[in-house]
């Protein structure tokens, strides 16, 4: 596949979650709630998270935003849901790795969609963007 098809796939699998976004709502009863806003471009991002025995059981996020903040949020939600919190927060550090343009999946992690947005390394204006959703992330499960 040549560079332009994919970035092109890359480009729709993007608006995809953007249009159709994936685990987005609330949750009630013990979730925590995470509210994190990047000024520099009026992103939002609510998270709502449960853990259960070291495990994320559920996650929900609303916001609005940009394309890229919104998709990033909705590819994350996907892709922790199931997973234990270290797992949860090594698959944050590999991704703020590859929006940084670093090398960055030295493990192997099957990051699926959220490869998509590795495109953000080339414009770094856009990395909080990409980020937002994951620092709200970092945070909750640290508190």
């Amino acid at each position: 596949m040549s560079f332009n098809n994919l970035d092109q796939l890359y480009r729709q699998v993007i608006m995809d979650h953007y249009k159709n976004p994936r685990n987005r709502g609330e949750l009630e009863d013990e979730a925590v709630t995470i509210n994190m806003n990047n000024p520099t471009c009026g992103d939002v991002i609510q998270l709502h998270l449960k853990v259960e025995d070291d495990k994320i059981i559920d996650v929900k996020f609303k916001g609005e935003g940009c394309s890229i903040s919104q998709s990033s949020a909705s590819m994350m939600t996907e892709a922790i849901k199931g997973l234990p919190v270290q797992d949860a927060l090594k698959m944050s550090e590999v991704f703020s790795k590859m929006v940084q343009g670093k090398e960055y999946n030295e493990d192997g992690l099957e990051l699926g969609d959220i490869e998509a947005l590795q495109g953000v390394s080339k414009f770094p204006a856009r990395f909080k963007c990409a980020t937002l959703a994951w620092k709200a992330m970092e945070k909750g499960l640290q508190e």
